[in-house]
């Protein structure tokens, strides 16, 4: 689960990619922080965001962050990247665009028109779910946080997906509300760290990972994903569990895990390599080279890319037609096709995750963020 401002920037987060605004981050979770030793005599610090922080300066954050650096005895690392995270979530102009994009977004119609009076199966806080015309459209809806995905949105799809596993429509459909597929892991993934400690927080989030994957795998039903914009981390590596993938030739394809000191995950250990080549999957599982629609295209990723001007349009054109094709065969089909692969596809699963709790949990990765969150700061 990569780091990714909850903005929406990344999986890492991104500007247009890689977050590191409000809270969401390209890593799903940070590591072990070095300066426990330094400061176990001194007195556990709480962080609260009070009345008066919501009206700072930007001259007085400037001035907190200078005091930061006088410090003599270290904070460690939990304690600066609670700091980081609550110095961007106050930030004005991020607020500012935060509100800009919510009231945008309130009065354009969703990329989902074409299911948008579907009967709604379930009331959903970060998704809009609906089914019309033997079409489940799974729509993830955070268009202010460029759909990153929270913890409650994770526990949220995999109800979707369990419910559209049991519903009577032929076809499920994942898209994003907003200019944003998904950006990745919400921010508050990664720094919401509690009293539970690193090393627990870890394996939790490892666990829900290795859950939030195998609805994927075990998705008995054709499952197409309609990136309507840019996708990073996860919501990329996912992908490769998915049996059609339509994006607008204004996505963009982004797994910063190396750079964050993370390792790859949604089985795209197995699945990268398989679809292209293992050179070309290299580039994006170790070396962090982000795709454009046309060469996700070209190595697999991606079975079509339309002109944005006309991708809903001529993608649900499509897809109302798949959906009008023989349910129970499209699903034993895909069963037969996914059956000859299924352990495997588990076994790579708990392999990636087991190693990202090892990952999330060291040195190295908890300073990889670290100099991330560093230098967004001075953005």
């Amino acid at each position: 689960m990569p780091v990714q401002d909850s903005v929406g920037r990344c999986n890492l987060p991104t500007e247009h990619e890689e977050p590191a605004k409000v809270g969401s981050s390209q890593c799903g979770f940070p590591g072990r922080h070095t300066g426990h030793r330094l400061v176990r005599n001194l007195p556990a610090v709480k962080l609260h965001i009070t009345g008066a922080a919501m009206v700072a300066t930007e001259a007085e954050f400037d001035k907190s962050k200078d005091k930061l650096k006088t410090l003599k005895n270290d904070p460690g690392n939990e304690v600066k990247l609670q700091i980081y995270a609550l110095f961007k979530q106050e930030e004005a102009r991020q607020k500012y665009v935060d509100l800009i994009e919510t009231l945008v977004s309130a009065e354009v119609p969703t990329q989902c028109e074409a299911t948008a009076t579907g009967d709604v199966k379930s009331s959903f806080q970060t998704l809009n779910v609906t089914t019309e015309n033997n079409i489940t459209t799974i729509l993830l809806n955070r268009p202010a946080k460029k759909n990153a995905i929270s913890i409650t949105m994770y526990e949220e799809i995999m109800e979707a997906l369990e419910q559209a596993a049991k519903d009577d429509s032929t076809l499920t459909v994942m898209t994003g509300s907003g200019d944003y597929y998904c950006s990745g892991n919400d921010l508050t993934n990664f720094t919401d760290i509690g009293s539970e400690g690193v090393e627990q927080k870890s394996k939790n989030s490892g666990a829900l990972l290795k859950r939030y994957v195998s609805h994927y795998i075990d998705f008995p039903k054709p499952l197409i994903a309609v990136i309507n914009g840019p996708a990073v981390g996860v919501a990329v590596t996912a992908l490769g569990l998915f049996d059609v993938v339509y994006a607008t030739d204004k996505a963009t394809f982004h797994a910063p895990f190396s750079e964050l000191g993370q390792s790859p995950e949604g089985c795209s250990s197995y699945t990268f390599p398989k679809m292209m080549g293992t050179a070309k999957a290299n580039e994006i599982l170790l070396f962090n080279k982000k795709l454009t629609a046309a060469q996700a295209c070209e190595r697999g990723l991606v079975t079509e890319v339309f002109p944005d001007s006309t991708f809903q349009k001529e993608v649900w054109k499509r897809l109302l037609a798949y959906a009008k094709l023989p349910k129970n065969s499209l699903a034993f089909s895909k069963q037969l096709i996914r059956n000859v692969e299924k352990e495997k596809l588990h076994a790579v699963n708990g392999q990636e995750c087991d190693r990202l709790v090892e990952r999330w949990s060291s040195e190295e990765c908890m300073n990889a963020i670290m100099g991330f969150f560093e230098k967004k700061s001075k953005l």
